[in-house]
């Protein structure tokens, strides 16, 4: 299994440019219920903003956030996996790299996004159907 069979297409990915305000980024985190927004312009990759970037970079360092934009709080050239990569592979670099999201390329053009929390919902889905298969090969199970 690739990433492209389990990455968020880009219709459904949060982006916003460069010079989108601060405050609009967490509206539109909150609107789309998402905690991060991918800084693009096109399909042109230029960071990302999480939600702990604004709370860190913006709100706690105490400045006036009425001026700020996404270029003041994004982690510029974000880490990035190709949508062929497998998944095995992609949970170890997103493990060597410390992060919990990764927009998904093809053909270096921005294509979607894979977040943690995707990632542990695939895995409780494996794991259900793990335990399906267990439970119809098992004698019941009787407590004692």
């Amino acid at each position: 299994m690739t990433v492209r069979d389990i990455a968020r297409p880009r219709d459904e990915l949060v982006t916003a440019r460069e010079d989108t305000p601060i405050r609009e980024l967490a509206k539109l985190m909150e609107d789309r219920n998402v905690g991060s927004v991918v800084v693009a312009d096109g399909d042109d990759i230029r960071g990302i903003v999480t939600d702990r970037d604004i709370a860190l970079k913006c709100v706690a360092a105490g400045g006036d956030t009425s001026g700020m934009t996404a270029r003041d709080a994004m982690t510029e050239r974000p880490f990035t996996v190709d949508a062929d990569v497998g998944v095995f592979d992609l949970f170890r670099q997103m493990r060597e790299h410390g992060v919990r999201r990764a927009p998904i390329t093809d053909g270096g053009r921005l294509m979607g996004i894979v977040t943690m929390d995707d990632l542990l919902v695939l895995l409780q889905d494996e794991m259900h159907e793990l335990t399906e298969i267990i439970r119809a090969e098992s004698p019941p199970y009787t407590p004692a």
